[in-house]
C-alpha cells in the first residue's frame, strides 16, 4: 500500500473516531454505530447506482435528473443493482436540501420514507431478501437519538454532514474500498469497546486473514466460501481482498442468528461492492434450521462460532438422526454446542476443501461425548491440523483459542500440531498476529515437517494412544528458558560475598571507634 494511501486511510479512521465520540455522547450505550453504519451505507449505495448509470449512459448525470426521468430505466436498475434511489433520494441531493429550514425541520420523515422506498423498490424481485430490513435499525423517530423531534433532527442533520465529509472518495479512481475499510474500522473500535458482545459477532481483522489464507493454500479460486457464524461478514469477506472477488465465483455464503448483525452482515457486503446476486445470507438458528442445506459444498468454509453455546442436543430427538450429526453417533453436550458446528462444517464441505474453525480449547481434551466426536473425526482423517493461537487476540477473552483445519482428501493419516502461542505482537493492551507471525504459521502449515518447540507432524495411532486429546501442548514440546543454575558455582558466589560483607561491617565498625574515641 503507498504512504499516499496509507495516510487517506488514517486520516479517514481518525475522522471516523471524532464522529462516533461526537455522536457517542448523543447515543446511549453504542447503539451509534447503527445509525453511523446506516449513514455510510446510504451514501455508498447513492454513489454506487449514481456511478453505474452515468458510466452506462453518456451525457447523463443522474443526480441532475428529475425523478420522472429517472423512472423510465427504474426496472432495468433494479435488474442489476437489486435497488432503486430516485435522484431526490440520492444521499448528495439531501445534504443539499439540508440549507432548507422546512426541510430540516421534518428530515426524520423525509430520511423514513426514503429508506422505505429503497427497501420498496426490490419487493417482487431476486433481490428483496436481500435488501429487506437493511434500514431496520436506523430508526429516525427513536428516542435513543433525541427526546424530541428537534434533537433528533438536529442529530441527524449533523450525522449526514459528518458522513458527507468523509474523504472515501469515488469509484472511477478505484479508491472505493474505502467504504470497505471504514465499516471494519467501525466494527472493530465497537467491538474494543464494547467486550464480548461486540466481539462476539467481529473476528479481528489478523485471525480473519489467517483463517482464509489456510483455505486457500496453493489455490488462486474457489466456488463459494461460507460461514454458519457469520456475525458481520468481515470473514467472508477476506476471501474477496485475498483471492479477488470474482474467483470466488459462486458468491459468498452465511448464516447469523443475530438480525441486528445479520443486517450488518448485508450492509458490510454491499459496502464492499460485492452485487446482490453474488452472496446469500441468511437470518436463524444454523445448527437447529441451517438455510443452505441444497446447495453444493463449499470449497471453503471458515468460523468463529460462539465458545461454549447451549443448544438442544440429545433434548431433541431428531437431532441424531440428522445427516450432519449422525455420523459421529453421538451429539455435541447440550451446555457445549462448539462440536456441533464442527460437525456442520465438515458436512457441507467439499471434498477437495478446507475449513478452518476457531475453538474453544477444552474441545481439544474434555471426555464424554467430545471425546467420541473427536474419535470419529481422527478415525476417519478429517482433521488435517490443530493450530494453537496466542492468548488475548479476540474481543471480550483472552483465553488462548486454537483454529482446527479439516479436510476430505487427505494423503496421509496425521495431524500437523502447530504451537503458535508465542508468535505474537502486544499492542494496544491486546495482542495482535502480525504479517511475519501469519506467514510464520503459514509456512509451518504448508511444509506439514517436525520443527522443535513449535509443531509436530503425529500419526493417528499415537492420537488414539492418548485418549484423542487434541491439545498442542500434548504433542509439541515448549521451550524450556529457565536458566540453568550451577549450584557450587552458587554457593560459591555466595561464600564471597559473606566475606566481603564481614570486612566491610569491621571497617565501618573501625571509623565509628576512631570518631567517637577523638
Amino acid at each position: 500500500m503507498s504512504n499516499t494511501k496509507e495516510q487517506e486511510r488514517n486520516e479517514l479512521f481518525r475522522i471516523i473516531w471524532k464522529i462516533a465520540e461526537q455522536l457517542r455522547n448523543a447515543v446511549d450505550g453504542w447503539d451509534f454505530k447503527q445509525y453511523i453504519l446506516g449513514t455510510l451505507f446510504y451514501r455508498f449505495i447513492s454513489e454506487n447506482l449514481t456511478h453505474f448509470i452515468n458510466s452506462t449512459e453518456k451525457d447523463i448525470d443522474y443526480k441532475m435528473l428529475s425523478d420522472e426521468q429517472a423512472e423510465y430505466g427504474k426496472k432495468d436498475i433494479i435488474n442489476d443493482k437489486g435497488f432503486f434511489i430516485y435522484p431526490s433520494q440520492l444521499f448528495t441531493n439531501v445534504v443539499k436540501k439540508l440549507s432548507n429550514r422546512q426541510f430540516k425541520e421534518h428530515l426524520n420523515e423525509h430520511l423514513f420514507d426514503i429508506f422505505k422506498s429503497i427497501e420498496a423498490s426490490a419487493i417482487g424481485t431476486e433481490s428483496e431478501k436481500k435488501i429487506k430490513g437493511l434500514f431496520d435499525d436506523f430508526d429516525t423517530n427513536s428516542k435513543k437519538i433525541g427526546n424530541t423531534i428537534d434533537e433528533r433532527n438536529k442529530l441527524l442533520e449533523k450525522l449526514l454532514i459528518s458522513i458527507n465529509d468523509l474523504n472515501i472518495g469515488h469509484y472511477h479512481d478505484n479508491s472505493i474500498d474505502m467504504f470497505g475499510d471504514a465499516y471494519e474500522y467501525l466494527m472493530g473500535m465497537y467491538a474494543s469497546q464494547a467486550g464480548k458482545s461486540g466481539g462476539e459477532y467481529f473476528t479481528p481483522q489478523e485471525v480473519s486473514e489467517l483463517l482464509a489464507k489456510i483455505c486457500v493454500v496453493d489455490k488462486t479460486s474457489v466456488n463459494k466460501v461460507y460461514d454458519p457464524a457469520c456475525g458481520s461478514g468481515s470473514l467472508l469477506l477476506k476471501f474477496a481482498k485475498i483471492l479477488g472477488k470474482k474467483n470466488v465465483s459462486k458468491g459468498f455464503y452465511g448464516q447469523e442468528i443475530n438480525r441486528t448483525t445479520y443486517n450488518l452482515c448485508r450492509i458490510n457486503m454491499f459496502l464492499h461492492d460485492i452485487n446482490f446476486s453474488n452472496f446469500d445470507i441468511a437470518c436463524g438458528d444454523t445448527i437447529l434450521q441451517p438455510a443452505h442445506w441444497d446447495d453444493e459444498p463449499f470449497e471453503a468454509i471458515v468460523s468463529n462460532p460462539p465458545y461454549s453455546h447451549k443448544w438442544d442436543g440429545d433434548a431433541n430427538p431428531l437431532l441424531i438422526n440428522d445427516e450432519r450429526f449422525a455420523p459421529a453417533g453421538v451429539l455435541a453436550p447440550k451446555s457445549k454446542e462448539d462440536l456441533a458446528f464442527v460437525m456442520h462444517c465438515l458436512s457441507w464441505l467439499a471434498t477437495n476443501g478446507t475449513a478452518a474453525i476457531v475453538c474453544f480449547p477444552g474441545v481439544l481434551y474434555r471426555g464424554g461425548a467430545e471425546q467420541k466426536i473427536r474419535k470419529y473425526l481422527i478415525d476417519n482423517n478429517f482433521i488435517d491440523c490443530i493450530i494453537q493461537l496466542p492468548q488475548d487476540l479476540f474481543f471480550g477473552t483472552t483465553i488462548a483459542t486454537c483454529i482446527m483445519v479439516l479436510k476430505k482428501n487427505k494423503k496421509e493419516n496425521k495431524v500437523l500440531f502447530i504451537d503458535a502461542t508465542e508468535m505474537f505482537e502486544r499492542k494496544d493492551a491486546t495482542n495482535k498476529l502480525t504479517k511475519n507471525n501469519i506467514d510464520q504459521i503459514l509456512e509451518l502449515f504448508t511444509k506439514r515437517k517436525n520443527v522443535e518447540y513449535k509443531c509436530k507432524l503425529v500419526d493417528f495411532q499415537e492420537i488414539a494412544s492418548n485418549d484423542y486429546k487434541l491439545s498442542v501442548s500434548k504433542y509439541v514440546q515448549k521451550l524450556e528458558i529457565k536458566e540453568v543454575i550451577d549450584i557450587k558455582q552458587l554457593n560459591n558466589k555466595i561464600r564471597k560475598v559473606v566475606i566481603k560483607e564481614d570486612e566491610l561491617r569491621k571497617q565501618i565498625e573501625k571509623i565509628i571507634n576512631e570518631v567517637f574515641h577523638e
